[in-house]
């Protein structure tokens, strides 16, 4: 029974080690650096024009018109498009209100694929529609604050830059306890992880939910992103990394943007929570795997963040499975491991309320034990589990009955002024599409991406 404590203890201890060497290094990296002088001016002259691109799939009529809404009241002083694709939704009578309210702007264009085919596809339907020089993706379920596309674009002047993502909070922050650890979670992985990333020029995860990329890199690379597999099946989860991958292996900067704000709803449970986690961690282990040809030409740093990542918590499931075990068997309390594991959560938490100037960040000491006891079985199910492909939150769409065709509203008729208004009104049912004037257009070929 020795062994067991005695393994328990060095696996704790090399996870202290690892994680007290990465965390420092990585705080010090994230610290802010004054880039006020390099990207201020902008000519409005020579905006670049932006296009915005909104996969839905069966999201909730106030939740995407919030989304839309925040998107028409951009500060962006230049040309700005927006692709809302109903990825062959089953609630489209409940969301149609909603499309009517922005019909009028010729801002907006409406794509409605006949069934679903996938977050990915969706928005590759729209890439290959639009022309701007620079293309935001926007999840459904999040908020932009009003200069978001100002600020990704001047972050983008950059030529060598092929992707920026802005900061991401929880939209639903104060529904639940989990909801809470959520935003911290994320505040921490965008404002140490991220951020020290940035430094770089190598951010590993240009997060979905408010990520932009130039069009003439994102045309390279739309094939490669468009026909993943993985073990010979097609992988169609994990989309914002793997594109990120693929830009830095096209030799393009990724970039993080702290003062471009994006709220977005988060799992208000545990069940899908563990669902999402699952999901993106099968997506972390299959990209890393692409990702380490990338390391050597990359600084140093990045080599230990993949190793702290990666490494950091099969030390901790290592150590916490051994003590376990040990006190299972002898009833022995592994004392070294919880007192290290304590100490650790302390700090990290301490630093993270000195940095972010709150106190809440303190309580994110509760996460220690979702993580130990709930995320580390997860990661390792994902890593046992990498060939499934299961999105495991999707619900089945509806299937336009026979007659019911594939249309994209164009909006080609708008007053000078028109704007996609805040309210939700129209009703527009699924089997009036067909009859719709002339602002409908059939489309046969969104579904295949032509």
């Amino acid at each position: 029974m020795n062994l067991l404590a005695t393994t328990s203890t060095v696996a704790v201890l090399s996870y202290a080690l690892l994680s007290t060497v990465y965390k420092s290094v990585q705080t010090l990296y994230a610290l802010p650096t004054d880039v006020s002088s390099l990207h201020n001016a902008i000519d409005n002259e020579a905006l670049p024009s932006v296009d915005v691109i909104v996969p839905c799939f069966n999201e909730g009529p106030r939740t995407l018109s919030a989304c839309l809404e925040s998107i028409a009241s951009q500060d962006y002083a230049g040309k700005l498009q927006v692709y809302v694709v109903d990825d062959g939704s089953g609630n489209l009578d409940d969301v149609a209100p909603v499309h009517e309210t922005y019909t009028d702007d010729p801002r907006f264009k409406f794509v409605m694929l006949r069934e679903n085919v996938g977050k990915r596809k969706a928005q590759i339907a729209a890439i290959r529609r639009s022309s701007g020089d620079l293309v935001l993706n926007v999840d459904s379920d999040t908020v932009l604050a009003p200069d978001v596309v100002t600020k990704l674009t001047r972050k983008m002047q950059n030529p060598a830059i092929g992707a920026a993502m802005g900061q991401l909070t929880a939209s639903n922050r104060s529904d639940t306890w989990l909801t809470r650890l959520i935003d911290m979670e994320y505040w921490l992985a965008c404002n140490e992880e991220r951020a020290a990333q940035a430094r770089f020029g190598a951010v590993m995860c240009c997060c979905g939910p408010c990520a932009m990329y130039r069009r003439s890199a994102l045309l390279l690379l739309l094939d490669q992103y468009e026909t993943q597999f993985f073990r010979g099946k097609p992988s169609d989860f994990g989309e914002d990394r793997h594109l990120t991958i693929l830009m830095l292996k096209a030799g393009f900067r990724t970039e993080y943007v702290p003062d471009a704000i994006a709220a977005t709803v988060v799992p208000d449970s545990l069940r899908p929570y563990l669902r999402q986690q699952l999901r993106w961690a099968r997506s972390t282990f299959r990209d890393t795997l692409l990702g380490l040809r990338l390391l050597s030409g990359l600084d140093r740093y990045l080599t230990l963040d993949v190793v702290g990542q990666n490494l950091g918590p099969l030390l901790l499931a290592l150590s916490l499975l051994t003590g376990l075990t040990q006190f299972a068997l002898t009833a022995t309390v592994p004392w070294w491991t919880c007192l290290l594991i304590t100490l650790m959560t302390v700090v990290r938490c301490s630093v993270a309320a000195l940095r972010a100037r709150q106190l809440r960040f303190l309580g994110f000491s509760l996460h220690t034990l979702i993580n130990l006891f709930l995320l580390l079985p997860v990661k390792a199910y994902a890593l046992c589990t990498l060939s499934n492909s299961d999105w495991l939150s999707r619900e089945a769409a509806s299937v336009p009955k026979k007659g019911e065709q594939q249309v994209v509203i164009r909006n080609p008729i708008a007053g000078p002024n028109a704007t996609g208004a805040s309210g939700v009104s129209g009703s527009i049912r699924r089997t009036d599409l067909s009859r719709a004037s002339s602002r409908l257009v059939t489309s046969d070929g969104v579904r295949s991406g032509k």
